[in-house]
Formats: structure tokens, sequence, C-alpha cells
């Protein structure tokens, strides 16, 4: 618990109506979880106002209440601070609440559109194996040192997170590796946040149903390292053009890692198998249990990223060939018929393409690739096209089918991708997910693989507004046992 005046002390404030220096027991701006004694956010969302809520907020037992506008009518014993923007208010007021919790830790933003889950989840494994105590904040899961937490977000909002952190360096972890996505950026959510560095994956088509334009997604991903401080390191891919953009001005300590050019960190594919790759890092040869290029470059990145944190190359080679893939990326699955399946997440056209070329470097004989994917419902419907060209181009026979639709009608979202495909490819449309992927495993043969991309980790579908329990892997799983019955 904290006074008021102690974490209003780095906040902007238009003006202040005080009854007391009130101690705050909690943050929240969500009306429905406020208790006695809270300092409750007036957040303005895409889908409500949180200026609508302060009445029931009050009555629940707020003692502050922050916003852009105040009431025309004001509860007596209630201190009601208007901020020009209620979101980096919120940031604000977090960071002081919990003691300001990322400035005692190794906090290390990973930053793209592809590649941010296995990296973040890979430096944390890297640093648990290397004998240090550490947390992760991911799309797949929350981790305070051993334990788990349900993942909502790929970042979570300001209070959330600095709560996590506080926890964190409470529990005696010296790192955090957290996903930072462009959502997160643009909202404040990590403001104030004090980053030991910070690493740019790539950046391709998504999200523009939300930035708007290219443009914005480039800006928004950029803030990351735009506020880095002098003492910070800004590890980049360069291979990737929006490398050089993400540090220009930048005060950081610049340092770049490739497959293709010269740089700080290098990298070369020597061998693929289905089991793994050996990988010239530095002039020194390591065998990993990952396939393809773009998981070169995520364990490069890791690899750049340990060193310019102090850590010794041949101890984190060491460490690196021993760890394992994240679960739903590139996560193979056989069958006693010899047909193997691949779950991935893949969800852009860029990760889709990756994925194909790299099950296509593998692939021998007369192997056939089935891919079976979707677009999800109310997200940028602009890639939907190039996902169903890709899929039916590269693959021997592409399924589509649905992901999450939401509230979208999935016929109309696989009427967009359909229009992807080029005359001659072949191609099936399986609105039911569960359908699709029974019918790709009974049309694969021995030594066929099976794509199925989109959801990864995922264990649910989201259609309408319900969340009902699926899993591409259980999927998969049960459509082998089936079929060998």
């Amino acid at each position: 618990m904290k006074h008021l005046s102690e974490i209003l002390s780095s906040t902007e404030v238009i003006s202040f109506s005080a009854t007391e220096d009130h101690t705050i027991t909690g943050l929240t701006y969500d009306s429905r979880t406020v208790t006695e004694g809270n300092c409750f956010f007036a957040v303005r969302g895409t889908q409500s106002d949180g200026h609508d809520y302060i009445p029931r907020a009050v009555e629940a037992g707020a003692v502050a209440v922050v916003c852009e506008q105040e009431p025309e009518k004001k509860s007596d014993g209630v201190s009601y601070i208007v901020v020009a923007d209620t979101n980096k208010a919120m940031a604000d007021m977090a960071a002081a609440y919990y003691d300001h919790p990322s400035r005692e830790l190794h906090l290390v933003g990973v930053t793209g559109t592809n590649g941010k889950t296995t990296i973040a989840t890979l430096l944390y494994d890297l640093y648990r194996r290397m004998g240090y105590r550490a947390g992760l904040i991911s799309t797949v899961v929350y981790r305070i040192d051993t334990r788990e937490i349900p993942s909502t977000h790929t970042t979570p909002d300001a209070i959330r997170l600095n709560a996590m952190l506080r926890e964190m360096v409470d529990c005696g972890c010296d790192y955090c590796f957290m996903e930072v996505s462009s959502h997160s950026l643009v909202q404040d959510r990590v403001r104030g946040l004090k980053f030991r560095g910070a690493l740019f994956t790539n950046l391709t088509h998504d999200h523009l149903d939300y930035h708007g334009t290219y443009a914005e997604y480039i800006k928004a991903k950029k803030l990351l390292f735009d506020r880095l401080d002098k003492q910070a390191f800004a590890l980049v891919n360069v291979d990737d053009r929006n490398g050089e953009v993400m540090v220009q001005n930048c005060r950081a300590h610049v340092v770049r890692y490739s497959l293709r050019q010269m740089a700080d960190y290098r990298a070369k594919v020597l061998e693929m198998l289905f089991d793994g790759m050996l990988l010239r890092i530095d002039s020194e040869e390591v065998w990993v249990s990952f396939l393809g290029r773009f998981n070169a470059y995520n364990l490069l990145c890791v690899y750049g990223a340990a060193v310019e944190m102090g850590a010794d190359k041949g101890e984190v080679l060491q460490a690196l060939s021993a760890l394992h893939s994240v679960s739903g990326r590139f996560e193979p699955i056989r069958s006693d018929g010899g047909i193997t399946a691949i779950v991935d997440y893949a969800h852009t056209p860029d990760a889709l393409e990756n994925v194909i070329a790299t099950i296509n470097d593998i692939r021998c004989g007369g192997a056939r690739l089935i891919v079976v994917c979707g677009c999800g419902g109310d997200r940028d419907p602009s890639k939907r096209e190039e996902m169903g060209r890709i899929a039916s181009r590269e693959a021997d026979v592409a399924i589509f089918t649905s992901d999450n639709p939401r509230t979208e009608d999935p016929e109309h979202i696989l009427d967009q991708i359909m229009q992807g495909v080029e005359a001659g490819r072949q191609t099936l449309r399986i609105t039911d997910r569960s359908q699709a992927i029974r019918t790709a495993v009974m049309m694969a043969a021995e030594g066929d693989i099976i794509l199925v991309a989109g959801k990864g980790h995922e264990d649910y579908q989201i259609i309408g507004r319900e969340k009902i329990h699926f899993d591409d892997r259980e999927q998969v799983r049960a459509a082998f046992d089936a079929l060998h019955k």
C-alpha cells in the first residue's frame, strides 16, 4: 500500500480534486474488480469507456479516480485526478506503486512479427539452464521463476505487468524476458519500464486492422528502441530491411545479427534433418533440436542477447544444444503408419512461407505436403488472399478451413482466402477445422507430411463470442488413432 501522493509523483496532472492523501490499497481499470481503498483508472477502450463506470467504481470502494474528464457529479471523500491520457498515467502510477521493479531486473524485450514467443521462451529456458532465476512474459504463458500463470495477452496491461515484475524481483529473479507487442507499445503498457536490452526479429504483414498502415506498424515497433537509454543494448536482424530502421537515432549500444551478411553475430545452417540441424555460430559448430532458417535466426538472436548480457559464449552454445522447441512451434507428431504432422502457429504470410520452405528443404522422394490452414476473423483481412496463394502454390494439397472466426462469417473468410488460389491448384474447402484435419490425415500416405498451421499452442477456438476447447495437436492424434484402428 502507498499514499496517493507517492504514486502520483511522476505523473503529469491537469487538475487534482483531493480530499486527503489516501492510502491506496490497489490499482484497477476494471470497475468489477474494485475493492475498498482502490484507485480506479477510467480508460477509454474500443468497446467501452471507463468514464461510464466511475460511479460503480466509487460505490465499490474506490477512493481515487484517474480520468480524462472529471464527472459532473462527484462523491465526497473521493479524489479525482484529471490527466491528458489515462493509459500513460496508469503506466506511470503502476510503476511507482510497485517501486519500479524493472529497475531491479535485467529486462529484455523482444519485438517483431514472427519469432517473439520462441526467442523470449528460449532465453528464459537458457538462463534457467545456466542456473539463474528468471521470469517470462509471452503469448503462451507467464512464468515467475517456476510458477506458471495463464497468458491473457502477449503483453499484459501496465498494472498486471508491474505487479508480475515485482513478484519476480521478490522471489529472486535476476532476469525477465518479455514479448513486446505493437499494441502494447502504442497503448503505453510498457511505458516507464527500464529495458536492459531490446531485440528485433523481423517485420511482415500483420495487425494492419489495428494500425491502419504498414508505416504505422513500423512506427509502433520502433517505439521500443526509441525509448532505450545509453546503458541498454539493441540487437536487430539486419537481414530484414527494417532492422536498421528500428535503431535510427537509438541511444542504446546497437549490435546486429545475420545469416546472409557481415554482422556482429553470424550463423550458417550446415545440415538439416527432421530431428534437428547443425549450425555454425561465430565459427563454432552446434547441433540443435530445431528446424528451419527461421529458427536459425531465433537461436542466433538468443545467443547474441546472452553474450551482450555478459554470458560466456561456450556456456551459451552448450546450453542452446540442450534446448527444445516451444509448444506449438514446428511441433512434429508422427503416426504409426509413417505420416508426419507438424503443428505450427504460422498465421501470417511470411511465417507460413517460412514453415513450408523448411518442410520442402527436408522432405525427399515422393513425399507429398498437405497444408491445413485458415485465417482469424475480426483481424486484418488483407493477408487472407496472400495466405491462400502461398498455401495453394507451395503445397501438393491445400485444405482451407476455419481458424478463430470470432464474429465474422467463416464462409466469408474462406471466400477471401480462395481469391488467392491460382488456377489448377489442388485445394479443398472444409469449414469445420476438425473435419479438415481428419481429411488431411485420410488423404496422407506413408512418408507424407501434413502441416496444420495457424493456431499452434492454442487450445481453444473462438466462434462468435464463445471460446470452446480445440487443440490442433489433440485433433491430429485422434485422427491418427482412428486411421490405424
